[in-house]
């Protein structure tokens, strides 16, 4: 298990000073200039503010670069020490992971097996020693946007355990991944089909079975992965029994649609175009949960696909579900069924759970006795 202490504490403050800068001091300076620029004394004013937004500017520059020097030296704490500073990592990966992939590569997530709180090597010593109680069966757990692999224990009071310890105790070894969820789908989906190849590769032991569980867009991912590895004909995919997505929108999510419209729409008024510069910020990551994945990327020919969605409501007939779903996604895109009665999944086991919503669906009562008839 590897032991890096990662990105440090300040790092991350220098993000903040730059997306201070950035978001906030620039928009509050375009928003203030544009209102300026329809005023008859406009010009003078514009002229003050623009020398005070400058001003901030500069400043906020110069903290972030001071910043930037005392973590490459190693001052501070590791940003990854804490359950709290991954939780931030997480989201900021969500959020902007892909430029911070091109600017700020030591604040971007790998791709990684973890366990306790670190990330697992992939060799066969690292993996014998991370996982001594190593089975032939594996089942891969891989979380939503923003989201880590912490999230897999929410909820454990209701039920007193989680889906990776009760499939242990059916003979599965649950392997917990993080990812940069802000990367594009399919790119995510090329590192997801290599880290389980040097799994199976590396495992202490031949590998018989295995199951994917994804969360939200870590469904997406699985689902990319599984093309990707069918498409090179990569061994571990042929291994793939049981692909099992929670509340995963295969066809889209309204809440991706809606920010995209809104950026564009206060993109079109001087004075809100600022705002719709903050909506754009989001990563490529949320840019794909506007279309979900389609007919290009097929199921596994050999996997069972079972797709578990929610609704606020106890049935999704009911108006309310039927148009907020889980108050992320809605029954019909988290089960691959499009408006026309076309199913991305026709063969698929479909459950609803009722009464919840997105983040319910972890370590919920009915998917969990779910879980114990698929992976039996």
């Amino acid at each position: 298990m590897t032991t890096a202490s990662g990105p440090r504490l300040l790092d991350a403050a220098s993000l903040l000073a730059e997306v201070a800068d950035e978001l906030v001091v620039r928009t509050v300076q375009d928003t203030h200039l544009a209102v300026l620029d329809r005023a008859p004394a406009g010009r003078l004013h514009r002229g003050i503010a623009g020398a005070v937004y400058t001003g901030l500017s500069r400043g906020l520059g110069a903290a972030s670069r001071g910043l930037d020097r005392a973590a490459a030296a190693g001052v501070g704490p590791s940003l990854e020490a804490g359950p709290h500073g991954r939780f931030v990592s997480s989201a900021v990966n969500g959020l902007i992971g892909d430029r911070l992939l091109r600017e700020r590569p030591q604040l971007a997530i790998p791709m990684a097996v973890r366990r306790g709180g670190a990330d697992v090597g992939l060799d066969p010593d690292s993996l014998a020693t991370a996982y001594p109680d190593a089975t032939g069966r594996l089942v891969v757990f891989l979380h939503g946007l923003c989201e880590n692999e912490s999230y897999f224990e929410r909820h454990r009071q209701r039920t007193g355990t989680t889906y990776a310890e009760m499939l242990a105790g059916l003979g599965w070894t649950p392997l917990m991944l993080r990812a940069n969820t802000g990367l594009p789908l399919r790119e995510n989906g090329a590192a997801l089909a290599a880290l389980v190849q040097r799994v199976v590769d590396g495992w202490p032991m031949p590998v018989s079975r295995i199951a994917l569980v994804g969360h939200s867009l870590g469904g997406l991912v699985i689902r990319a992965a599984g093309a990707v590895a069918h498409a090179v004909d990569e061994p571990w995919s042929d291994r793939v029994s049981d692909v099992i997505t929670l509340g995963t929108p295969h066809l889209g999510a309204p809440i991706a649609w809606g920010i995209g419209h809104g950026s564009r729409g206060l993109g079109r008024v001087p004075e809100t175009a600022a705002f719709g510069r903050i909506l754009d910020w989001r990563s490529q990551g949320v840019h794909d949960l506007v279309a979900g994945l389609a007919e290009d990327v097929p199921p596994l020919p050999h996997a069972r696909y079972r797709l578990v969605a929610a609704t606020v409501t106890a049935s999704p007939r009911h108006p309310v579900g039927h148009v907020v779903g889980d108050l992320l996604v809605r029954p019909r895109s988290a089960h691959g069924r499009d408006r026309h009665g076309r199913e991305l999944f026709p063969d698929a086991d479909v459950l609803h759970v009722g009464r919840t919503d997105h983040f319910g669906l972890l370590n919920h009562p009915e998917v969990h006795a779910a879980m114990r008839r698929w992976l039996a």
